[in-house]
């Protein structure tokens, strides 16, 4: 501002506007050099101002993850004595469990109408259609899963769940794998479905608890082999 009204040729009496609180700092329009002064003055914080800002990077450096201690489970080969059943014969064994299911809540069904119930087909009485099949399918699989370690259709078919190790699940993974079967069912089947995607062919409950299907009867028929040829071979012993 002092530097525009030097230009201008006001002094500092005809000036309407009354001086800035800092108009000391520069010298007075009508002493000589005054341009040149101020400019000089005003020179130093301009060239600050222009003065490209001095760039700090601070690298932090995140901390890697290390996953290597997470114990991973992982199934037999199925080159090994106890490989993951193969997905047509465990979808078989499904059919038959699903096949038990409806004939349970058929006559669940059968049993209440006898009682005197009426069997209706509006909103709320297939809600609770739904709730009270949904109840069925979880005590059958919770019960059998408990306490045999493997349902009926799986029974028929040979099937049995195992833990990693191929030998009997401990009871902590048979009630984990009642859970899975009951957290499989409240979605629609989509943890029956996973097992599609998965790369081990496993399902939500083999993953939860961490254990898997196999067919028992290979493991039979290596038993009567071996008892087999240990008595072919005690019999030549005492032949001879």
């Amino acid at each position: 501002m002092e530097v525009y009204r030097a230009r201008r040729g006001h002094s500092s009496q005809d000036r309407l506007q009354s001086a800035l609180p800092f108009a000391a700092a520069f010298p007075d329009a009508n002493d000589e050099g005054a341009e040149q002064s101020v400019a000089t003055a005003v020179a130093p914080r301009t060239i600050a101002r222009l003065r490209p800002a001095e760039r700090v990077e601070i690298h932090v450096s995140q901390p890697e993850f290390n996953f290597s201690i997470v114990d991973n489970f992982t199934v037999q080969s199925e080159t090994s004595a106890n490989p993951v059943a193969e997905l047509s014969i465990r979808r078989w064994a499904g059919a038959l469990d699903a096949a038990f299911l409806v004939g349970v809540f058929a006559g669940f069904l059968e049993l209440f109408r006898s009682m005197g119930g009426q069997v209706g087909w509006m909103r709320v009485d297939l809600v609770v259609y739904a709730a009270a099949f949904f109840l069925i399918y979880a005590l059958y699989f919770s019960l059998f899963t408990v306490f045999s370690g493997a349902t009926p259709g799986m029974q028929l078919l040979c099937l049995s769940a195992v833990g990693p190790d191929g030998e009997f699940p401990e009871t902590r993974q048979l009630f984990w794998r009642s859970f899975g079967y009951i957290l499989s069912g409240g979605t629609l089947m989509l943890g029956f479905l996973w097992a599609l995607w998965d790369e081990d062919r496993l399902t939500w409950q083999d993953r939860i608890s961490r254990t898997y299907v196999t067919r028992i009867q290979a493991a039979n028929e290596e038993d009567s082999e071996h008892s087999q040829g240990t008595h072919s071979f005690s019999h030549h012993a005492t032949v001879a």
